[in-house]
């Protein structure tokens, strides 16, 4: 056995590099470095797909609707199915509500796509209000309906998801099908946390929820899925003036305290 003189460690055996703060030994040890890769255009291109480089695309998406969108007056995000179509009752609700929210100050918010966010969008643009639309990039996505004044499309869902909680004073919900309900809950799921500070959910269309909330009522309640409480999270109305009014009546409240 060959002792070993502390001042005088043997080399390592394996190939070792510093890449910024990271180091990368043996197998990962790559033959070029960052910059050759990023100033050779004829060198690989992989690189761009890998996940420190998107983390680069969702910084820049947030940049980006940070600064569309900070200045924006006080609004309300319209939520409902991109399949609904013009003849359909639902769709002259949307509209009426667009409408009605632009005609008590607010500017409106949707995923600037067709159906329900298209109905909210013409009301709010033909009443001479604020018409925005937050897009998300998808194999079938049409682009952002006509009725859009402002708008902005994003590689993200979680990205878009922050737009809409940060610059809305309150979600309207029509009918609609799982992104709706992702957007329902997740909003619920943030007030009910105290990650967001409260906001009033409105639900539109009588009939079409009604199994939800006696389902939330009847079963998660009762089960003690959720507190007795969490049940006034949610308002529900067939009238878009009612609609407009209960968000005015809690931003009020929330004035006052």
């Amino acid at each position: 056995m060959t002792s070993l003189d502390p001042d005088r460690l043997p080399e390592p055996d394996y190939a070792e590099r510093q890449r910024g703060p990271v180091t990368l030994r043996r197998d990962q040890v790559t033959p070029s470095t960052t910059d050759q890769r990023l100033l050779d255009h004829r060198g690989p291109s992989d690189w761009v797909h890998t996940d420190p480089w998107r983390v680069l695309r969702i910084q820049s998406e947030f940049v980006e609707g940070f600064g569309l969108l900070s200045e924006l007056p006080t609004c309300v995000s319209v939520f409902g199915s991109a399949r609904t179509k013009p003849e359909e009752s639902d769709y002259e609700v949307a509209l009426k509500v667009g409408r009605r929210l632009v005609e008590a100050g607010y500017g409106v918010i949707t995923g600037g796509g067709p159906g329900i966010m298209e109905a909210a969008n013409k009301g709010a643009q033909e009443a001479g209000g604020l018409s925005i639309g937050l897009g998300i990039e998808l194999p079938f996505e049409q682009g952002l309906n006509p009725w859009v004044d402002l708008g902005v499309n994003f590689r993200y869902f979680f990205v878009r998801k922050t737009m809409f909680v940060k610059y809305s004073q309150a979600f309207v919900i029509l009918p609609g099908g799982f992104g709706t309900l992702d957007e329902l809950f997740e909003a619920l799921t943030l007030v009910q946390t105290n990650k967001i500070t409260r906001f009033p959910v409105v639900l539109v269309g009588t009939d079409y929820w009604r199994g939800l909330l006696d389902w939330i009522k009847g079963t998660m309640a009762r089960e003690r899925r959720i507190s007795p409480e969490d049940l006034d999270l949610l308002y529900l109305s067939d009238d878009p003036d009612e609609v407009v009014e209960v968000i005015k009546t809690q931003h009020g409240r929330q004035a006052q305290s």
